[in-house]
């Protein structure tokens, strides 16, 4: 199955390799093009020098391989190839693989077997080389976050005696200092936290208000931590994964025909994190595939939006966490069908509500609205309910996106049918879909 040219610009890592792509997706560049119903297309594309760079993409993954210096996954050379091979078997035909790209396959997909082979190993029942040290490692951590959390509530305490008017001016080093103190307590979830107050004074109109929601959501956590027995186990685990002690997926695999709903990534100067939305077709459940690459560099989990995949997840646990880890692929993606069921806005705002109460320190959470028609208001622009009153304000970031005038332009003034993010800042919509056709559009 060949994809469309919305599901291969979905896998760009920035806008630059998006443009950079597109104009390489026209036949003048490239030679020696071909695919096979195996998942691979490969092409050589005449570059600056002499020797046309060799790329090939293998699509079951997806991964790829280039010989051009670029450090992005996929380069722009891999997305124009794949837009070559969108556009039919006029572009990019059936034929024999050759021995360069072969290669690569083949050594690509038996590293792919021996990974799964291994993982499945991790799976099983290890005997524990020494019980008694990890407990002892365990609980020297536990101690050193607790020392942590204590500090930073004494922190707080500090800012609002001093009031909050005062935080804008020791600037953002001191934020950044109690961050580092965080991530030597081995508490990288309290020193992101503290790192985002950083961030707030002098923020703009209101900050104020901004510094105080978030310095309480951060004494909540801190509190959470101190008095860990009190808490009930979901709760509790809930609180141990914002603190930012991970743990591994758990609980019986989920096996289903999963529809990758959304993917996008996130930067700061230290990481990059994809994430994957998913949505089973029989089970109705929404999963959240995380994905992480150095700064600077996509992860390599890669799945186009508008597909349903064949597989098994293995959730987190945690009250109310939708994150799950992809296990294990079974045949081929084929084409969505039809979007995942929706609600109205008031059922979104019901279901954000529902999940506050299990984990408090929630963003945003992921819904469906059916039969919604962007309109503009005197904040920006919103979805409203096409046969009632409601409707849910676009975020400040979503209504500088270019993909709001994709929506409205989907829209034309009718209802669609929208899978986004609904939180206390609004509703940022991430893909959407017309009733006149199943294709999905990406919004991101």
């Amino acid at each position: 199955m060949r994809w469309t040219a919305e599901q291969v610009l979905a896998l760009a890592p920035d806008a630059a390799s998006r443009k950079a792509g597109g104009e390489l997706g026209a036949a003048a560049p490239w030679s020696g093009t071909g695919s096979s119903g195996t998942g691979a297309v490969w092409g050589l594309c005449k570059g600056s020098g002499g020797k046309p760079y060799q790329t090939v993409v293998d699509t079951t993954g997806p991964a790829y391989k280039c010989s051009c210096p670029s450090r992005k996954f996929p380069c722009k050379h891999a997305l124009g190839l794949l837009l070559l091979w969108a556009g039919g078997a006029k572009a990019v035909g059936d034929v024999e693989v050759p021995g360069w790209a072969g290669e690569w396959l083949t050594d690509r997909r038996r590293r792919a077997a021996a990974e799964e082979e291994r993982g499945a190993a991790e799976d099983r029942p290890a005997r524990a080389a020494d019980p008694e040290a990890a407990r002892r490692r365990a609980e020297r951590r536990a101690a050193r976050i607790t020392a942590g959390a204590t500090e930073l509530e004494q922190r707080l305490a500090d800012l609002l005696r001093g009031g909050l008017a005062s935080a804008e001016r020791p600037g953002y080093g001191l934020w950044e200092e109690t961050a580092a103190r965080m991530v030597d307590a081995q508490a990288p979830g309290l020193a992101a936290r503290v790192r985002e107050l950083g961030a707030i004074p002098g923020s703009g109109r209101g900050w104020p208000v901004r510094l105080l929601e978030e310095a309480a959501l951060v004494h909540l956590l801190d509190r959470a931590w101190l008095e860990m027995d009190r808490l009930p186990e979901p709760l509790a685990a809930t609180v141990r994964a914002r603190v930012g002690l991970t743990a591994p997926a758990e609980g019986p695999a989920v096996r289903d025909g999963w529809l990758v709903l959304a993917q996008y990534d996130s930067a700061d100067a230290r990481l990059t994190t994809r994430r994957v939305w998913l949505h089973g077709r029989e089970t109705g459940r929404t999963a959240l595939l995380l994905s992480f690459g150095a700064a600077g560099r996509a992860p390599q989990l890669a799945l186009p939006p508008g597909l349903v995949i064949d597989a098994e997840i293995v959730p987190h646990g945690g009250a109310g966490q939708l994150r799950a880890e992809l296990r294990e692929r079974f045949g081929t993606p084929v084409p969505l069908k039809a979007p995942p069921p929706g609600g109205s806005a008031a059922d979104a705002l019901a279901a954000y509500g529902q999940a506050l109460r299990d984990d408090p320190w929630l963003d945003s959470w992921p819904v469906t609205l059916e039969d919604v028609v962007p309109v503009p208001s005197d904040d920006g622009w919103q979805l409203a309910d096409a046969g009632g009153p409601q409707a849910l304000p676009l975020t400040p970031a979503a209504r500088s996106r270019p993909g709001l005038w994709r929506l409205v332009a989907l829209s034309g003034g009718g209802p669609v049918t929208v899978f986004g993010e609904c939180g206390h800042r609004g509703f940022a919509p991430l893909a959407a879909w017309s009733g006149d056709s199943p294709e999905t559009v990406t919004l991101t």
